[in-house]
């Protein structure tokens, strides 16, 4: 094991897990770290919805006084509130559940546990997972957003209160806020994760992600999560093959998303990567604008009940989708599913032989105020196509705030993907504009 200097509470999860198996130190010290993170700089960030740091040092200490539990012995996790925990309120960002406390943890949360990780707290989400924001401030400038729905995950990870988190994804939720604060924003295939025990936003939509400092440790919760046996990282044999694709939606990307994928091309093919670019055939915009459709039909059947007995605690943001959702005819739903299916179709021959895509995450850098969390059309598009994608931390603003690039993978392949953005995070980072 390599020996790092870093303070505890900037290690990764794999580093800490090392670490505590090692005998260098312990889950108590690892959490306390953390949490002495969080008590310097909450204030200022407000990633937390709900903390317990006696039940989280609890917790640890047990861990080091018993057997080896799992690759995560010992190793402090931040979850979203809509994922459901036995011993700590799930709220979903929402007044209408202040103080709800669920009788079981949701299937992500018991897998963690079960790893030997340690639940440090809850990471505030906006409201039920969409657009109205918490109030949680970007690290890297507290004028603007960190992004959303998953914006304390994101922001938590980011400012090293925690080292990996848990969020979800209906359309940019996960990848979004992951390029706003600097960080690995993963989503995998969708229904890759189970999503037994969180509130779901959009059935059809929604898949579990994790946020993290790098892609060895998106690998690592994601193979808990699914059940594998994590592996030691690889390096990939041969250089993959990109194709630079700059969507349909391309006129919405501003001059430092342009020029972070125009250096992310070159910089990739100067190492060996075979970039070509590629086309996107213009029909493919149907994809954003029924992907809307369907998120705001499934949005109002997943919030009946809140609609029809609390209406007058949801936001203003989030009763406009309800109501636009509610208006719908089932004839225009099912037209919109058909739609994104029929595309989804079509992306073994957009991806033709080549191993992922290369494409835009956001427009570009998180915008001031915390009112909104970003437009999330670059990311929301590739979440209706069901495909594995990923955001890495490679570029930033000429006022330093990050600019993260999007890979996407080809259909059921998560671990190609994971594959490709580890060697090419190693070919990238530290590159800026």
């Amino acid at each position: 094991m390599t020996v790092s200097h870093k303070p505890l509470n900037q290690r990764s999860a794999r580093e800490l897990a090392q670490g505590i198996a090692a005998g260098a130190f312990t889950a108590e010290q690892a959490t306390e770290a953390c949490l002495a993170r969080i008590e310097a700089r909450e204030g200022a960030i407000k990633a937390w919805a709900h903390l317990d740091p006696q039940a989280a040092l609890s917790r640890a200490r047990a861990l080091d006084s018993g057997p080896p539990r799992g690759p995560l012995h010992g190793v402090p996790v931040g979850i979203k509130d809509i994922f459901d925990t036995f011993d700590a309120p799930t709220e979903m960002g929402s007044p209408i559940y202040a103080g709800n406390r669920p009788f079981a943890d949701s299937y992500a949360v018991a897998a963690l546990r079960a790893a030997g990780a340690v639940i440090l707290g809850k990471t505030v989400t906006a409201e039920f997972a969409g657009m109205h924001p918490g109030p949680t401030a970007n690290p890297h400038d507290p004028s603007r957003t960190p992004g959303g729905s998953s914006s304390g995950s994101a922001a938590a990870v980011a400012d090293f209160m925690v080292p990996v988190a848990l969020g979800t994804q209906t359309g940019g939720s996960v990848l979004r806020p992951a390029s706003f604060c600097g960080v690995v924003g993963f989503k995998p295939q969708f229904a890759a994760i189970s999503r037994a025990g969180l509130k779901l936003a959009a059935e059809t939509l929604d898949t579990v992600g994790v946020l993290a400092r790098d892609v060895e440790d998106a690998a690592l919760i994601y193979d808990v999560l699914t059940g594998q046996v994590p592996a030691a990282p690889a390096e990939r044999a041969t250089p993959p093959a990109i194709a630079f694709c700059r969507t349909v939606l391309w006129e919405r990307a501003e001059p430092e998303t342009i020029r972070a994928l125009e250096e992310a091309r070159e910089k990739l093919g100067a190492a060996g990567a075979a970039v070509d670019e590629i086309d996107m055939p213009g029909d493919f915009l149907a994809v954003d604008r029924e992907r809307n459709i369907v998120n705001a039909v499934e949005r109002a059947r997943t919030m009946a009940h809140e609609w029809h007995h609390h209406r007058d605690a949801i936001s203003d943001t989030l009763a406009e989708t309800l109501t636009e959702g509610l208006a719908t005819p089932h004839e225009a739903y099912l037209a919109a599913l058909e739609t994104c299916r029929e595309a989804r179709a079509r992306l073994p021959g957009l991806f033709g032989a080549k191993d992922a895509l290369l494409v835009p995450c956001v427009p570009g850098a998180a915008p001031r105020g915390l009112g909104f969390t970003g437009d999330p059309a670059f990311q929301g598009f590739w979440t209706a196509l069901h495909v594995p994608t990923i955001t890495l931390p490679t570029h930033r603003t000429d006022d330093g705030l990050p600019v993260g690039i999007q890979l996407v993978g080809r259909p059921r392949e998560d671990a190609g993907l994971l594959a490709v953005a580890r060697w090419t995070l190693a070919r990238l980072k530290g590159s800026d504009p």
